[in-house]
C-alpha cells in the first residue's frame, strides 16, 4: 500500500514498534535523512512524519538543507539541520533516504542534491548513536548497509529492524480485519 507520497502500513508498523519498545512515556523520536546513490521517494518519511505528529512523542526531523518534507507531512515536527543536535537525547533513530521533495527548490524535485559520497557523514554509525540516549535504531528495510547505517548499528542489540518488519504483518492484518468487519 505504498504510493508515490505515502506508505501508511509502514508508518503503522513503525508506531506499533515504538509503542512496544519505548522506555519512557514520551520518547524522543528522530527521523534522519541518510545518503543513497539513487533518487528515492518521500512516501516512507512522509507517512512516518504524519504518524509521529499524531503520536505522543517528541518528534524531530533532521536532514541537509533542500530536503525539507512537505509541511503537510512534517507538521509540528521540530526541524533540525544539525544532525548531532537532533540526535542528542533521542530514544529512537529512524534512518531513511529521500530525494529532494521540491518544497524549497521546486526545480530540483526528485533529485539528489549532492553526490552520496560527499554526504557520508550523515550515515548512522556508532559515533552517531553515542550522541543519543542509548537510542534504538529503526529502518523500514531493505537497507543499504554502510551507506544508510553501519553494520555495527543495524546488528546491535538496540536495532529494531526485525521486530519492525514483523509488525508490518500486524499492521496489514489490522487494516484488513477492519475492512472486512465494515462489509
Amino acid at each position: 500500500m505504498e504510493t508515490a507520497t505515502v506508505h501508511p502500513l509502514q508508518a503503522f508498523a513503525d508506531l506499533i514498534t515504538i509503542d512496544e519498545h519505548k522506555e519512557t512515556k514520551r520518547p524522543k523520536v528522530v527521523l534522519t535523512w541518510a545518503p543513497h546513490p539513487k533518487s528515492l521517494p518521500q512516501a516512507v518519511p512522509n507517512s512516518f512524519a504524519e504518524w509521529m505528529n499524531a503520536a505522543d512523542v517528541d518528534f524531530v526531523i533532521t536532514h541537509p538543507e533542500g530536503y525539507e518534507l512537505d509541511p503537510k507531512f512534517a507538521g509540528n515536527a521540530r526541524i533540525e539541520y544539525d544532525q548531532k543536535k537532533a540526535f542528542e537525547g533521542a530514544d529512537f533513530i529512524y534512518a531513511k533516504n529521500w530525494s529532494c521533495p521540491g518544497v524549497t527548490r521546486p526545480e530540483q524535485y526528485g533529485q539528489i542534491l549532492e553526490d552520496y559520497h560527499n554526504m557520508a557523514h550523515w550515515t548512522v554509525d556508532e559515533e552517531h548513536m553515542r550522541w543519543t540516549n542509548n537510542a534504538q535504531f529503526m529502518h523500514c528495510l531493505p537497507v543499504r548497509r554502510n551507506m544508510i547505517v553501519s553494520d555495527d548499528v543495524i546488528e546491535s542489540p538496540r536495532s529494531l529492524v526485525i521486530p519492525e518488519a514483523a509488525n508490518r504483518e500486524i499492521s496489514a492484518t489490522v487494516v484488513l480485519k477492519r475492512i472486512l468487519e465494515s462489509l
